[in-house]
Formats: C-alpha cells, sequence, structure tokens
C-alpha cells in the first residue's frame, strides 16, 4: 500500500474493496514467501498446479477482465501470458495444459512477482473511473483468489509429500492429544419445506442462486465431525477390505490405487496407522481431531459401516443456515494449518471451517439456474457433471469466504483437499 500512496493514489486507497483486494493479493505472495523457485514451478500431480502459475493465473483473471475489457487503451504486460497462465476459459483461446503446467520453467518467479505488481499498480491507478460492472469483477476476482489461496496450500501439501526428502519451509506444527473418546451425539432436525440457495445482497457466486424450496424428510446430523480415531477403527474393522461398504466405482478405486487409509497417512514403527503428513512435515496423527483427506468414496463407505450416511446438501445447508459462517478454523495468515480437535459443548459443532464436509448431492445446477454470458459464464456451470458438493470451508480456506450456501465440488477419488465427513442418519 505505501507504494501506492507514494505513486500519488492516496484517494482510492480508502476505498473498502481496493483495500480487501491489496490485503488479500499480499496475503497470496505472503503464502508463497517461503518458496525457492523450483518449489513454486514444480507441479506434483495434474489435479495440483505449481504456486508460481496459481501467482499469475490469479493476475490474469484481473488483467484480462477487468483491465482489459474495461480500461480504454490498456496494454497486455505479457502477450504470451494469457496462453501460460488461462486455465479452462474456451472463450479466452488457446492456453497450455493442466498437465504441463509443470513445464513453466520461465518466466521466474522474479517474472510474476513484477507482473502482479504492475497489474495491482495499474487498477488502483484506474480505480476513480472503472465502472460499475468493473468493480463487480472485481470483487468476483478477490473471491476467486481466495480460492486460488486455498488451492496453493493444497497443492504445496501434496508437493511437499511427493518430493523425495518430504521437506517442508514450514516449521512442525505440535499439539497435545486427548485421551478421552467423545460420545458422537445426534441433533434431530423436522420434516418440512426449506428454503435454501442464496437471494438477497452481497457477493456469492452464480451456483449458489436461486434460492428455491426443498422438501426434507425427518433426520438427524452428527453433532461433530468424524474423527481420526474413529475412522482408524473403521480401519482396523477391515473397513478397506469389505466391498459390502463400497459403491462400485469406490471399490474398483480403493483396488486399483492400493488405497488402505486417508491421504497422508503412514505407520509407525509399532506397525498402527500413526503418523500424517502435513505442511509443517510429519507428526503423529492427532486422534481427536477431525480426520481429514479423504475421498467422497471413503466417506460414503466409513458411513454405511457407523449405520448412517452423508448428509444432502439441503439437509445440512438448511441446518447450517443459522450458525456463524466466520467461526472456527480458517486460513487467517501464511504458515502451516491444520483442523483442531472439537473442544465440546452443546447443538451442532464445526459446521465451519476445519474441513470440508462431504455430501450425499451431486453439483447440479439449483432449479431456475442460469451462467452469466461470456467467459465468466464458464466459472462453475461447465463443471456440472460427475462432482459432489461439499459444504462449509476447512482450515485452508481464508476466513470469510464461506456461507451457508457455499458449494466446493470435487469428483468422488479426489482428497488431497481438506475434506472430512459428518454423519447424518434418516429417521
Amino acid at each position: 500500500m505505501t507504494a501506492l500512496f507514494s505513486a500519488g493514489i492516496p484517494a482510492a486507497i480508502g476505498e473498502p474493496l481496493l483495500q480487501r483486494f491489496l490485503r488479500l493479493r499480499s496475503l497470496t505472495e505472503a503464502l508463497c514467501d517461503p518458496l525457492s523457485d523450483a518449489e513454486a514451478s514444480a507441479q506434483s500431480m495434474p489435479d495440483a498446479s505449481p504456486a508460481k502459475w496459481h501467482l499469475a493465473h490469479t493476475t490474469w483473471f484481473f488483467e484480462t477482465f477487468v483491465l482489459r475489457d474495461h480500461l480504454p487503451g490498456y496494454r497486455q504486460f505479457n502477450s504470451q501470458y494469457p496462453y501460460l497462465f488461462n486455465s479452462y476459459y474456451e472463450a479466452e483461446g488457446a492456453r497450455v495444459a493442466r498437465a504441463s503446467r509443470g513445464l513453466l520453467i520461465r518466466p521466474s518467479i522474479e517474472e510474476i512477482y513484477d507482473y502482479r505488481a504492475h497489474v495491482n499498480f495499474r487498477l488502483a491507478a484506474a480505480w476513480s473511473d472503472l465502472s460499475p460492472r468493473a468493480k463487480e469483477l472485481i470483487e468476483l476476482g478477490c473471491h476467486h483468489e481466495e480460492q486460488h489461496q486455498e488451492l496453493i496450500v493444497m497443492d504445496l501439501q501434496h508437493l511437499m509429500h511427493s518430493s523425495p526428502l518430504q521437506a517442508t519451509p514450514w516449521p512442525p506444527m505440535h499439539s497435545s492429544q486427548s485421551q478421552q473418546r467423545g460420545t458422537m451425539s445426534w441433533i434431530e432436525r423436522e420434516a418440512g419445506l426449506v428454503s435454501i440457495g442464496a437471494d438477497g445482497d452481497g457477493f456469492v457466486f452464480d451456483c449458489e442462486r436461486p434460492r428455491h424450496r426443498a422438501w426434507l424428510d425427518p433426520y438427524a446430523l452428527a453433532d461433530r465431525l468424524v474423527t481420526n480415531r474413529e475412522w482408524r477403527d473403521f480401519i482396523d474393522d477391515s473397513g478397506y477390505r469389505n466391498p459390502a461398504l463400497w459403491l462400485s466405482d469406490g471399490w474398483a478405486w480403493v483396488n486399483a490405487q492400493q488405497i488402505a487409509a486417508p491421504q497422508y497417512w503412514r505407520k509407525s514403527a509399532d506397525g498402527e496407522w500413526g503418523q500424517s503428513f502435513g505442511l509443517g512435515g510429519w507428526s503423529d496423527i492427532r486422534m481427536d481431531a477431525p480426520v481429514c483427506h479423504v475421498s467422497y468414496y471413503e466417506a460414503d463407505a466409513y458411513a454405511r459401516w457407523a449405520g448412517a450416511r452423508l448428509p444432502t446438501e439441503p439437509e445440512w445447508e438448511s441446518a447450517a443456515e443459522s450458525c456463524d459462517s466466520s467461526s472456527g478454523t480458517f486460513l487467517d495468515g501464511p504458515g502451516a494449518v491444520a483442523p483442531k480437535a472439537d473442544l465440546g459443548g452443546h447443538g451442532l459443532r464445526q459446521l465451519f471451517g476445519d474441513v470440508w464436509e462431504w455430501t450425499a448431492s451431486a453439483f447440479l445446477g439449483h432449479p431456475g439456474f442460469r451462467a452469466e454470458a461470456g467467459a465468466i459464464g464458464e466459472y462453475n456451470g461447465k463443471f456440472m457433471s460427475g462432482q459432489f458438493v461439499l459444504k462449509g470451508g476447512s482450515c485452508a480456506t481464508p476466513r470469510g469466504h464461506v456461507r451457508a450456501s457455499y458449494r466446493n465440488f470435487f469428483y468422488p477419488h479426489q482428497r488431497w483437499q481438506f475434506a472430512g465427513v459428518r454423519l447424518a442418519r434418516s429417521r
């Protein structure tokens, strides 16, 4: 912000949206500050992207949809960058294949930081001349970059775990272990017609609209998330080896990939599943913390083993609407993150933050959903095929980013995201 003041743009600095833009841009860079150019350039799997690419892609979003389209006479920072840093927008033309992003040995991360500084400056300098529509796109871009902040955390954890030395630039995380096996309670919910989805003022993604009605039969939700201790009981009871618990595709996936535990778990010297890998490296599994990094297939199998099921999106959302969506464990700054144990209490807990919660609902448009026109309309609607909805946010989600109507979505086999389980049952 100091550089912008010195450049003669004090009038715009007081704008709340511009302040938010500058803060989140700073946080993205702070997440990547500890990384070498090599660490920022590597790609550990096709689903993940290098940190350097995230830094550039989020900048390309603002340059393309705000500066290029709404600032007359704007010239692109580099004519090659749209090809390098477009993600999936067909309307924006050719792009590097997602699985090849790790081959972007140039530009360097220093050049990417220069690109970010250029776009930050030009956007702030032009603030008073930007149209209301341009500022709507800036707000969308801020939420988009918050999503990429979580992706940076997810992708770096996978990269560090995949590397031969499994070293991380962050210090180890330590926490005390609870010896208590807390009882899971059930919160009963009555049958009725509920309204879900977003309406009214304030930013939401298009896939959260429109608000609509859904009928719910009587059901119950677990008052807390499933813990690592409970998940190890599932493992010890041959949960990963019992085909009766698994969907057909899930059983094929478990066997093809030789899945035997949540991602990032390993056995200790005693032969028990006792350690997990996080952003601070290897540590003892915190048995009272929520289980994390499990797929939809695993979540569904565990629920069946526990004599329960996964909640539907309408069940989860209607129960969560009265809860504080900013409470819980979220990404509040740079550094290692991890879900925290439930401290106990009454009623539904851990609905927001800690881990994303799988639902039994497919990611489809709400009744009456319409995607926006043009490239921006590609943001969500084109992905409504073969994926499941997750709710509530995680410890890697920036605080304030989610709400009850917020819809995350992943394919059923994916588990490098911070995803866990809350049980439901019919009454």
